[in-house]
Order: C-alpha cells, then structure tokens, then sequence
C-alpha cells in the first residue's frame, strides 16, 4: 500500500436533536479535513458523487477549494456519473482543476451507482440511452473525454472569428498534459475493469462486485484486479496503471469510538443491486494490531496500490480527522505506508 485517504459521501441534512448539516457545512469540513490530512502527509481526499440526493452533486468547485488550501494532497472523486456529464464541458472543468492543483487531480469516473431516482440522467438532457441503466451513454460520453483531454481537435476553426485566425481543427482549452494519467474507471465487475485496463485508464475498484460465488469479496476483487492488469498489458499499454479500492476501516483507540463502533466488524455481505446478485465488502473496525493483522490477509488491498477509506462524513471534522490520524500512525506503515513529504 503506497497511498491512502479518505472517501466521503458529503452528507448533509438532519442530524438529530434538532441539528442540522446544512450542504454548505458539508463543503467548508471537507476543506477543513483535507488540510488537517495534508499536515499528516496522508496522500489523497476523495468524494462519491451522487445527483439528486443530499451528497456531492458538483464536486469541481470543491476539489479545487481544496487544491488551493493544501500543498500535496491528491483531490478526487469516486466517482463521477458520465450519465449526466457534457464531456466537453468536463474537459474543462477537469484540466482546470489540474492545472491549479500543479497536477493533483484523481479523476475517478463510471456509469454510476443506483440512484435515489428514475433515469435522472434524462433530467439533465441525455434522453438517447437503449440500456435501462444508461450505461451506453456513459461509455459514449466517456469516450470523447478522453479524446478531448488528449487535445483531439473538435471543433472548426471560424477563420473570420475577431479572437484568432487560422485554419483546422481546434482542442478544447485549457489543456493540461498529462491529464490521461491521472483518470480513473470505477468498476464493479471483471468485465468493466478489463474495459477499463484496455481503454488505457487507471482502476478504482468498487466497494462491492457484481458477483457472488460464495468466495470472499477480498479474494473476487483480487481476481478482477489481474483481470485488469493483464488486459493492460495485452493492449499494449507502458508503465504501471494505478489501482484503488476502497474499505470501511475504524481503528478504534478510545471510547467515543468504541461507542460508536465497537462490535460492528461483520463479514462480507451478500445483495441485490441493479437486479444482481453481489458481494459487498466488510467493515473493518478494531484496535490497530488487530487491524493491521487482518488487513494483511485482504488480498485485494495488498494488490492495490491505494487505499481509500470510508469515513462517516456526519460525525464532524475532528472524530474523522482522529480516525485518519489513528489510521496514519498506528496501522498504516506497517502496510507498507510513508507520509507525502513533497509532491502529490
């Protein structure tokens, strides 16, 4: 394990005893936790994206508030819905945060998970979709992305136009090199992450697959994993594509936390979603030793290279940024972990 920061939800709404986290509390602890992780050298603050619901919605803003607070952290999503993207538009946005992070950008994207609506993404204007969850429109609108913020030109110069002349094809500006490198697909399956390992893009991995043979989710994304891997390298593909999955991990180290999380370690988990039988990944919440014990025996997050951590967005800046403190000190670097001095 090279890497590791937190993924967040970005909830917001009641909180009981007449609390309430309103969306602009949610953003401004986001900043909050991700220059207290900065300061600890932990590597990277990611966040789901979700539309129509209480979470983050429009993640750029954000990411790039937090880009211009710290120094070294990577700032991501995981992920975002091409659904509901202008491809075009998303080349913007993501070349300029970028740019201004000096090349800190994780851009997870994918299909996206189940909503909390109908074909939401028909909302937004995408209405051409022949598959029930959309996800044609998301390859499509992925595709020419990736064609943008490789600089393909797009659009026909206007050789009359007072703002430049000359002739061909134009990129979509700004354009920030090295962008490929540091885009991401979301799978759920063996077979979008060998899609992905083909398409030349780096891997996050679900916190749940759609498979259930009644072998350990570690052991099912472990195998999805090479699957990628070797479609990468089958295709032709140089270096080393990064790789991500993400757990539910509580060190816990004093009351409060045992309160809240003491006894709630529980294995894997067998459901339904998008009308598939899946598995989903246990929490993992215990002392330290004890944790790093069982997080040596995950056979996918010792294949992975980064590791995000689900973190309970409500429970405020200072719980979380214990638990990343706990995590960084006492059970990451026997995993292999070093803080960010310098860099991203």
């Amino acid at each position: 394990m090279e890497r590791f920061g937190t993924l967040s939800f970005g909830r917001y709404g009641p909180l009981g005893a007449g609390r309430q986290l309103t969306a602009g509390d949610s953003m401004l602890q986001a900043i909050d936790l991700a220059q207290g992780m900065d300061e600890l050298g932990v590597n990277g603050s990611y966040f789901r994206v979700h539309h129509f619901a209480r979470q983050q919605s429009s993640p750029m803003p954000l990411l790039a508030a937090i880009a211009a607070k710290t120094e070294r952290i990577e700032v991501g999503t995981g992920v975002i819905d091409m659904r509901y993207e202008n491809p075009l538009y998303l080349a913007e946005e993501a070349a300029s945060v970028d740019l201004l992070s000096g090349g800190r950008l994780a851009l997870g994207v994918s299909r996206g998970s189940p909503e909390t609506v109908v074909r939401g993404y028909e909302a937004f204007g995408y209405t051409a979709s022949d598959d029930p969850r959309g996800a044609d429109i998301a390859r499509e609108h992925f595709e020419l992305f990736l064609r943008a913020i490789d600089g393909e030109g797009l659009a026909e110069r206007d050789t009359s136009s007072p703002f430049g002349g000359g002739t061909g094809m134009q990129r979509i500006e700004p354009h920030s090199p090295g962008l490929r490198s540091r885009v991401w697909w979301g799978a759920g399956n063996r077979d979008t992450a060998e899609w992905a390992g083909r398409a030349g893009v780096n891997l996050m991995s679900s916190t749940l697959l759609t498979s259930a043979d009644g072998r350990p989710f570690d052991i099912l994304q472990a195998e999805q994993i090479d699957a990628f891997r070797a479609a990468w390298r089958d295709t032709g593909h140089t270096g080393n594509p990064r790789v991500s999955v993400s757990r539910s991990i509580i060190p816990i180290t004093t009351a409060e936390e045992a309160m809240y999380f003491g006894g709630r370690q529980d294995g894997d988990q067998i459901g339904v979603i998008d009308g598939m039988r899946s598995t989903f990944g246990k929490t993992y919440a215990a002392e330290p030793d004890v944790l790093v014990e069982q997080l040596r025996d995950d056979a996918a997050l010792q294949s992975a290279d980064t590791l995000m951590i689900t973190i309970p967005s409500q429970l405020g800046v200072e719980f979380n940024l214990r638990i990343v403190e706990s995590f960084a000190r006492y059970v990451a670097p026997a995993l292999g972990w070093a803080p960010t001095t310098s860099g991203a």
